[in-house]
């Protein structure tokens, strides 16, 4: 029988009013116990020494404003919220913990508005709240404080580790500028009346021989840019501390047919090439963002157009000189090679090939503001191929990842180029290799992995990131007799691939999402060390001055490479789906196998995400149906919130009905059947590390998915949805359908894809139709000031039923319900 295309239902939706049924905390707030009038009294003295001209640090006399430290006691927290109050100009910068369990925030305050403190101070020390219980006015932003200070540079780092020694030493910096800064000098900065910060500061920066580069990025009151400079540099810009939010780090990249003579390879080259039937001009694509492609390989030139291999840098061949975009577009198109020359079938190509270089090896490694080159790198190609319409893009360069899975500049571009700002920037399909293992490290397999964190910036929310597996652990070759394969077992971890299981946070993405085929490495029996050998290693093309056409490659960045063939395959079959539909297929259609469970054994699911995300895809289960096999896929948007007179609240809660086979499920009775739920949708970034505090979240909203329990009424549907919502820090207290789910609410509810499997009884989900789709609070619900209260988002949601018995029928009654438009 031929394969069933997904169904798409219409009109399945139904909007009510969604609003939190009862104020909702993280639970109460926790200071230590302060002697209330000392107390008080020391911390205005503090905050009085702090604006004395007289201990004014270098860098902040000449300064509109005060940039201030406050301090919580070891393993308590600062009141965050209330540290920052947008009305007098009072901003919180920046906040982190430090080795000790100290809680520091820097907080800029303007010039005569310190009284907003001595104030709060003063009613702390002598004015009570009313009630049955009255407490000091304002004792919990007071008894959280222990120590105010005028902040140093050091006050502004939100990097990993400790803030750099040596005052004179030059450094490249990620410098985070305070969109919201107008200093007093700033008529140099305006531009037809419009205030630019990064050009005023760029300005005042070279006359202090500070060099800034013309790259900058745009995130929700914060722009960044790079800085070489020293401390001392850096304290001499004119009004420094009346620009600067945050100070980080820039991040530098680290630096049997192939025995076969080059006249060889090249004659298997041909054969194939006579199969290939070549891609339509508006075929979907694989952008690689990579070292570029050597488009004429005969392989790779029916695929991808002279105009659409491109350079971020107008200086650059767009040749690959490095060899390692050639191999990566080669597995883009074909999968491994290995399969297509061992065949005699006609491969018949449904996407195509683009390239924007953004890498050079052969340079000297210096810091990029990446961010701002992938984003512009995306726009190159759109303007050079403006008609193609689904373009997957396929980053494999990736960086150290020292941010423990918070978000870095380069993270946050890529969310918010996946995020799309409008209609000239739509949202796009980001495919990000998870990062590798350095190969001196790999004979360490497999606690290695579990040590080394994914790779910035593979963290990214709306980016899929992709690990790596290993399929291959037979060795041919007899150079290489006594070796062995490192992972030793097909589908199991590649000792390449990157895991978050060192991740401390609760509150960022597990990754990767999903993973692929990698290839493997060996054990060298004489030094003990792991290196590449070409039997366990992915074919693929190259270009090759001796006239080699073929090389071996590996790791998640062929990984990445095999995912994005998997997403523009999909995309081909249903060209009218939004790229958050493409992922949320990939991700529903992965698997975790059986070496993969037992090389986790007695590891909590958890653990099974951080290392293998959801699994590897199947493209058959991601692209077809079957009569027991069926998926429904629902495109939506909603808006999270709205603006009433007198907050920002949550709006709009969709239950979705669907067309349910619900005589075939009782007919079923006992039999065991499965429901998988997938929810993907994009966030909006705010990357400032400001405490990721309600305020200050990250997100722009979340979204998450419920399901009609067997037993609920639709009205008890109704009001348990309502009264679920919460903020992310609120556990859920699990219930008995809650075990039917395999991951559950609280390990589901990460980052912004979503997807669990439910199992139980044919009967059972008989009557579990309905599944609601609500929101969660974000920045946009919290930061009235930036407008976006109003903003709608799309997702995506995908739905299967199946069951194990073959003779069963879900499709053909759920079709004929269905006013369907099979396109997709």
């Amino acid at each position: 029988m031929d394969p069933l295309r997904h169904l798409f239902p219409k009109s399945t939706k139904s909007t009510e009013s969604y609003q939190y049924p009862h104020k909702v905390g993280g639970g109460e707030f926790s200071a230590p116990p302060r002697d209330r009038i000392p107390h008080a009294a020391s911390l205005v003295s503090q905050l009085l020494t702090a604006f004395d001209e007289e201990s004014v640090p270098v860098g902040q006399d000449a300064c509109q404003g005060a940039v201030l430290t406050f301090q919580s006691a070891p393993e308590f927290k600062l009141k965050l919220e209330s540290l920052d109050f947008r009305p007098s100009g009072i901003e919180l910068l920046n906040a982190r913990v430090d080795e000790n369990g100290v809680m520091h925030a820097a907080v800029y305050v303007p010039t005569g508005k310190a009284s907003y403190f001595i104030k709060r101070l003063e009613q702390y020390a002598k004015e009570d709240t009313e009630g049955a219980n009255p407490k000091p006015l304002n004792q919990a932003l007071v008894d959280s404080i222990t120590a105010i200070k005028r902040a140093t540079l050091g006050s502004l780092w939100s990097d990993a580790g400790l803030f750099p020694d040596g005052d004179k030493v030059k450094r490249w910096w990620e410098i985070w500028l305070r969109d919201t800064a107008v200093p007093k000098a700033y008529s140099i900065a305006f531009q037809d009346d419009v205030y630019d910060v990064v050009k005023d500061f760029r300005q005042r920066s070279t006359a202090a021989g500070v060099q800034v580069p013309d790259r900058q990025l745009h995130f929700p009151e914060r722009r960044v840019v790079l800085g070489h400079a020293s401390i001392e540099q850096l304290l001499a810009i004119e009004g420094v501390f009346d620009f600067l939010a945050e100070l980080r780090l820039a991040k530098l990249l680290p630096g049997e047919i192939l025995a076969l003579t080059s006249d060889a390879q090249a004659e298997f080259v041909d054969e194939l090439r006579s199969r290939v039937v070549p891609p339509s001009i508006q075929a979907t694509a694989v952008c690689h963002l990579d070292t570029g492609v050597n488009r004429s390989h005969p392989l790779l030139e029916m695929a991808i157009s002279e105009e659409h291999v491109q350079t971020i840098d107008p200086n650059w061949s767009s040749a690959d000189s490095h060899g390692h975009g050639t191999a990566m577009a080669g597995l883009a198109l074909y999968g491994c090679l290995t399969e297509v020359l061992n065949s005699s079938d006609p491969v018949v190509l449904s996407h195509r090939l683009e390239s924007v270089k953004i890498f050079r090896p052969d340079l000297p490694t210096e810091p990029e503001l990446w961010g701002e080159m992938t984003i512009q790198a995306a726009a190159r190609i759109e303007i050079a191929a403006p008609n193609c319409l689904q373009r997957v893009f396929c980053l494999t360069v990736t960086v150290e990842g020292r941010d423990n899975g918070a978000p870095s500049s380069w993270s946050a571009a890529v969310d918010q180029m996946c995020f799309g700002a409008d209609d000239a920037s739509p949202p796009q399909l980001m495919i990000v290799s998870a990062g590798n293992l350095p190969l001196e490290l790999r004979h360490e397999y497999p606690k290695r992995n579990y040590l080394e964190g994914v790779e910035d910036p593979a963290h990214s929310w709306n980016a899929l990131a992709v690990g790596a597996i290993s399929k291959h652990a037979s060795i041919g070759q007899t150079q290489y007799a006594g070796w062995e394969a490192v992972a030793t077992v097909g589908d199991q971890l590649n000792p390449a691939s990157r895991t978050s299981c060192i991740w401390t946070s609760k509150s960022w993405p597990l990754k990767p999402d999903i993973v692929m085929n990698g290839g493997n490495v060996a054990l060298n029996p004489a030094t003990k060390r792991a290196d590449y050998i070409d039997d366990l290693s992915l074919l693929t093309t190259r270009v090759s001055p001796t006239g080699g056409l073929l090389t071996t490659t590996g790791d998640t960045s062929a990984a990445a490479a095999l995912a994005s063939r998997f997403a523009a395959r999909l995309w081909a079959e249903y060209p009218a789906l939004r790229p958050e539909t493409i992922r949320a297929l990939m991700v529903h259609s992965a698997r975790w196998s059986e070496p993969m469970l037992e090389q986790m054994d007695g590891c909590s699911k958890e653990m099974l995400l951080r290392c293998f995300g959801y699994g590897e895809p199947n493209f058959a289960k991601a692209c077809w149906s079957a009569l027991n096999t069926t998926t429904l896929v629902v495109e939506e948007s909603m808006q999270p919130f709205e603006k009433t007179a007198a907050k920002v609240k949550t709006k709009d809660m969709h239950l979705h009905k669907l067309p349910w086979p619900v005589d075939v499920l009782r007919d079923l009775l006992d039999v065991e059947v499965r429901m998988q739920v997938t929810l993907s949708y994009y966030i909006e970034p705010s990357p400032g590390r400001r405490g990721w505090t309600k305020k200050h979240r990250y997100q722009s909203h979340g979204l998450r998915f419920d399901v009609k329990r067997p037993t609920d009424t639709d009205e008890e549907f109704r009001k348990r949805i309502s009264a679920a919502a919460r903020d992310e820090e609120e556990q859920v207290t699990s219930s008995t359908d809650d075990r039917n789910w395999k991951l559950g609410k609280n390990l589901r509810c990460k980052g912004s894809l979503h997807s669990d499997v439910w199992s139980g009884t044919a009967a059972d989900l008989a009557t579990s139709g309905v599944i609601a789709v609500f929101p969660v609070t974000g920045w946009w619900k919290n930061r009235p000031h930036l407008r976006r209260h109003d903003m709608k988002t799309h997702y995506s949601l995908v739905v299967t039923i199946e069951t194990d018995a073959e003779e069963v029928d879900l499709y053909t009654p759920i079709f004929n319900q269905i006013d369907i438009e099979l396109t997709g």
